[in-house]
């Protein structure tokens, strides 16, 4: 873990609610797609984390939506202002589990960091397909960006008003050897259910410190609690209880 000043570079909306940012400094820490950035926002007591949705050599890109005080501050802010940000935080995923094809399930703001993980996987020599799953079309991001990497891409929404009519569950495809997954407890428990091979759960939680000291954001699994900011926020299928 680092800490950094990070300067905005980038930021645009994509959606109604939901924005994506480019930030410039140290990214070095970040060693693995599925690992998350926390972010100090002025007048408030806890950092946001938010996941990585690309790096390059200087800048970490983040993909965020709308949802309280803190993002609401962070969309208010412009190209060239700083931010305090903590990264290299979460394990993030382990790619060497999958030996062939991949499926990547990601939903709603689960989404981002299948981004980062399509990109390092197809460099791995591997096949991808992604299903994003959203509400409505006006809801969806990041269909062709994933596309353009070389992924075979299915969009599902609720409502049916773009891609398939449904969750992500309904457009897994017959044939892949491993899975990756990230979206809210809901839906990771339908594809937990729904899925026939061993993967990798990324967990959506709210966060005290980020880095493991206040056990706020611990997992019951069959080895104990774990903590989803330090000891994940990457679990594999086997090791998860999941609470009634």
């Amino acid at each position: 873990m680092k800490q950094g000043i990070f300067t905005i570079a980038e930021h645009t909306a994509l959606t109604e609610q939901v924005c994506k940012m480019r930030l410039v400094g140290d990214v070095s820490d970040i060693t693995a797609p599925g690992q998350f950035i926390n972010i100090k926002l002025d007048g408030l007591f806890l950092r946001r984390p938010i996941s990585v949705y690309d790096r390059d050599d200087t800048s970490v890109t983040i993909i965020y939506k709308v949802v309280g005080k803190g993002t609401e501050q962070l969309q208010q802010m412009q190209v060239g202002q700083t931010l305090d940000v903590l990264t290299g935080l979460g394990n993030g995923y382990d790619i060497s589990r999958c030996t062939d094809h991949a499926v990547l399930l990601g939903g709603g703001v689960g989404v981002p960091p299948l981004y980062l993980l399509a990109k390092t996987l197809l460099a791995a020599g591997k096949r991808v397909s992604v299903v994003l799953g959203f509400n409505t079309a006006d809801e969806v991001f990041c269909e062709q960006e994933v596309a353009a990497l070389g992924a075979d891409v299915t969009v599902t929404t609720v409502d049916g008003s773009h891609g398939v009519k449904g969750f992500v569950t309904d457009a897994l495809p017959a044939d892949y050897d491993y899975f990756f997954t990230c979206g809210p407890e809901p839906m990771l428990k339908a594809v937990y259910r729904a899925t026939r091979t061993s993967g990798q759960f990324s967990f959506e939680e709210r966060m005290g410190c980020s880095f493991g000291a206040c056990m706020g954001c611990s997992c019951k699994t069959v080895t104990g609690y774990k903590r989803i900011c330090k000891d994940g926020p990457v679990l594999e299928k086997e090791e998860i209880l999941w609470a009634d």
